[in-house]
């Protein structure tokens, strides 16, 4: 009889090329198993594989899994572990071929629950043809009184923001991705806190949403998405896909977004092809620069039929020439080797880079109530953008919900 495996992962073009391209792979060597996978948007995925148990009731063998999900996930029993598969058919180079940043989060007490597919930290990305122009360059000096160069404060990010935005151009100084899917709105806010020294839970893990910082934070983000003078307008309803479209279509000046749309911006015939590097993201005067990782897994479903099956083909995609297929399709590779790749490398500059960004990224801090905390920041934003109530009362409210609702990081 032969094996079928049922795939649910994020809608997004790299991802689903970069599949059906190791799928068809996979397949030229093992054609006893066939395939169907099913791309979703963000909030389905995570209702899908999360919320209606997907990947435990036998719906989905295998599932694309962001690092935020895995407490959940694994604290509800949704995930096949794969550590007695890891020391019987261990996946060759295991774990030294991978970056401790992308090995690390996903080690649970020694217990490993799905395989690293698709990296790539927050950064800043820019526009090096606007930036590097002698005219907009004497034209910044003589506005602001000080050198165009990649912001390094967010008062210097609100400048550039605001001396390249001219909407009769077709351009905008930045944008954001603020549609509340519980994703780039807490990375967002996550960013803008610990760029200010502060955090989100002390140190007994209770949620800090009244601090200086916080204040600070929201009032900075509000304040740029609703000034057109400052961002494209589309910000307020775009996720993070959308937004890194309108940088890659050459619409915005810079932006704070995930590294795989700097790779993509020099994929052959891309509007801004050797147009586009990357710095860190700005912080406040008094503190350093941050960047935050979170990162796509494949994991094999507790309730999945088709285990060894799902598991031959975890293995397959581990293979250093398939984390080379997920590069060229525009998605970010996991292994070193795909990074350190002189060619790589050669085609896309921004990967030189890479490695010592993810090292110092941050992730969020681990908790199985992170989707909680993720809808209550959403309110956050949602109130902020579309009301004028101030922001230290609307982070009391959240702050009393956070306490309510018992939340707690590990």
């Amino acid at each position: 009889m032969q094996a079928k495996l049922r795939i649910a992962l994020r809608e997004f073009v790299a991802f689903e090329t970069a599949l059906a391209s190791q799928i068809e792979s996979f397949r030229a060597h093992q054609p006893d198993i066939a395939f169907e996978f099913v791309p979703m948007d963000l909030e389905s995925l995570y209702r899908e594989l999360i919320v209606d148990r997907g990947l435990a009731n036998g719906t989905w063998d295998v599932g694309l899994v962001v690092t935020d999900w895995l407490p959940q996930a694994i604290a509800a029993n949704l995930l096949e572990d794969l550590t007695p598969y890891l020391s019987v058919g261990a996946i060759p180079d295991w774990p030294a071929a991978w970056p401790n940043s992308l090995v690390e989060p996903l080690n649970f007490k020694d217990h490993f629950y799905c395989v690293p597919w698709h990296d790539g930290p927050e950064c800043l990305m820019f526009r090096r043809d606007l930036f590097e122009s002698p005219a907009e360059q004497a034209a910044f000096r003589d506005r602001y009184g000080y050198e165009l160069a990649p912001p390094a404060t967010w008062r210097e990010f609100e400048d550039i923001a605001r001396f390249f935005t001219r909407p009769g151009e077709g351009l905008y100084g930045t944008a954001f991705a603020c549609y509340p899917d519980g994703h780039n709105t807490l990375y967002d806010f996550a960013l803008q806190i610990w760029s200010r020294g502060g955090e989100f839970h002390d140190q007994s893990g209770v949620p800090v949403l009244e601090s200086p910082q916080a204040v600070a934070a929201l009032d900075f983000y509000r304040r740029v998405v609703r000034d057109a003078s400052l961002c494209h307008p589309r910000s307020l309803h775009a996720d993070s896909v959308e937004s890194g479209e309108l940088f890659l279509a050459g619409s915005v000046a810079m932006m704070v977004n995930w590294f795989g749309f700097a790779a993509r911006s020099s994929s052959s015939g891309a509007p801004l092809q050797g147009r586009v590097r990357v710095a860190p993201i700005p912080c406040d005067e008094s503190s350093r620069p941050v960047s935050l990782s979170a990162f796509w897994s494949y994991a094999i479903g507790s309730g999945s039929r088709a285990k060894p099956a799902a598991w031959e083909f975890l293995r397959f995609l581990a293979r250093p020439e398939m984390d080379m297929v997920v590069t060229h399709h525009g998605a970010v590779g996991v292994r070193l080797s795909t990074w350190r790749d002189s060619a790589v490398q050669r085609s896309a500059p921004v990967y030189q880079q890479l490695e010592a960004i993810s090292a110092g990224a941050r992730r969020l801090p681990a908790t199985p109530q992170l989707a909680e905390f993720a809808q209550l920041v959403n309110r956050v934003i949602e109130t902020s953008l579309h009301t004028d109530e101030s922001s230290p009362s609307i982070l009391q409210r959240a702050q009393r919900e956070a306490i309510e609702g018992q939340i707690r990081f590990l």
